[in-house]
């Protein structure tokens, strides 16, 4: 006996759908064994060694990775570092590094911007800060309070009126890729060249080495080639969508 012609049709559809997903079980499994599992025991292994340690145990450390801002590049010009929310965490030791070398430096100018009053990183260093007069600090909010009497508006606001020498000035920016997009195009308003614009870029790492791809931007890597960049080196993939 034959089966019936409905059972075939069902079979042939059946045996379709397993064969349309063997490529992706496939990469699947491929994917898990040669880059998932390997990480787990890693991680277990790491585990392990830290619960055995004791007190006087002598460790090794690597890194930190990367680029860095550019510090040594920027001696002799002026330096304007402008960040956005939390954006101005990732710059606050080069500002104390700069500030340590101060005579080798023009002008030092920070340009702070966050949503409220409330969202403001280290204010009480910002305010001491303020006191050593040989630093410019303008701090601006997007949403004021009624106790507010600082500026209003956005962080790019403050760059027209700051008083820096563009055609000698190294600028530092750190903060959401929008704001970091406005930024810069009011910064070469001002003159700036591209060249003297240095950008901290985000993206999700794993390996901090380039191998996984997880923090690829175009032909860089962010954890290897970056986090900071010379805007020259990417203005033809910065603000790209989906990148």
């Amino acid at each position: 006996m034959g089966s019936a012609p409905g059972q075939g049709g069902q079979q042939a559809g059946v045996g379709g759908m397993l064969t349309s997903f063997l490529p992706l079980v496939i990469i699947m499994f491929i994917f898990y064994f040669l880059l998932i599992r390997p990480q787990q025991k890693q991680q277990k292994t790491h585990k392990e060694m830290l619960s055995k340690l004791k007190k006087g145990d002598l460790i090794g450390v690597r890194g930190p990775f990367g680029s860095h801002w550019p510090v040594k590049e920027a001696i002799g010009n002026d330096v304007v570092i402008i960040a956005g929310g939390i954006g101005l965490a990732p710059l606050r030791p080069t500002i104390y590094k700069i500030l340590s070398m101060r005579q080798q430096f023009g002008k030092i100018i920070l340009l702070y911007g966050t949503r409220t009053p409330a969202d403001i990183l280290f204010r009480r260093e910002l305010e001491k800060l303020r006191s050593r007069l040989d630093i410019d600090i303008y701090v601006t909010v997007d949403h004021a309070t009624p106790v507010w009497k600082g500026n209003v508006g956005v962080v790019t606001t403050l760059i027209q009126r700051s008083p820096f020498d563009p055609f000698n000035t190294t600028a530092l920016i750190c903060g959401p890729e929008i704001m970091m997009r406005y930024t810069i195009s009011e910064l070469t308003k001002r003159d700036v060249k591209s060249e003297n614009i240095f950008v901290s870029m985000e993206r999700n790492m794993k390996c901090a080495v380039g191998f996984c791809g997880h923090c690829q931007y175009g032909t860089k890597f962010i954890c290897k080639d970056g986090p900071v960049f010379n805007y020259e080196q990417i203005k033809d993939l910065f603000g790209k969508r989906e990148l």
